[in-house]
């Protein structure tokens, strides 16, 4: 079988692409006119990179609990980062984790926990009293992160990294 995390990257720039090639093309449209589909087309747009982004990550923690035959994968996950003292990278992925975990879910112990690291983190969260992270951008949705390719490109980036790191865990543990 190919490298999972291969695959998930390959997968996330080959989409990110397309959808970058459409929005493209709907945004020349909507610089002529503007019309109730165009803006629907790019608001899917961005559903899209949510969904990839949820399901990205999804796939990943079945992919960790086949690896480990556990039930909470991402348990064992931050666990073997934590034992092989990779902190930095635990710290991360749980950073994409409580975000995938908002996106999932809305407001709760995920938003808050990110709310309160908000200035370090690399993407941004939405704040109680904001409606929107960029008024005017008719794009945007009702999400309270915002999905942005770098976001979508960074969860794909955190799996490389932690899929690399107890891949080898896993290796040396079956020797």
């Amino acid at each position: 079988m190919h490298n999972f995390t291969e695959i998930v990257e390959t997968c996330v720039q080959s989409t990110l692409q397309a959808l970058e090639v459409r929005n493209s093309k709907i945004i020349d449209v909507l610089d002529t006119q503007s019309d109730t589909s165009s803006i629907k087309a790019i608001q899917v747009i961005q559903t899209q990179k949510v969904i990839l982004a949820v399901g990205a990550f999804s796939i990943f923690e079945a992919y960790v609990q086949d690896i480990f035959s556990c039930k909470d994968g991402f348990k064992v996950a931050n666990k073997t980062l934590v034992d092989l003292g990779e902190l930095e990278l635990k710290e991360r992925f749980d950073d994409f984790y409580l975000a995938i975990n908002v996106l999932k879910h809305g407001k709760g112990r995920s938003y808050e926990a990110l709310l309160k690291k908000k200035e370090q983190l690399p993407f941004r969260v939405k704040e109680y009293d904001e409606s929107f992270f960029d008024e005017g951008d008719v794009s945007e949705i009702m999400v309270l992160i915002d999905v942005d390719d770098d976001f979508v490109r960074g969860c794909a980036e955190i799996i490389n990294k932690v899929s690399t790191v107890i891949n080898i865990a896993h290796t040396d543990l079956c020797k």
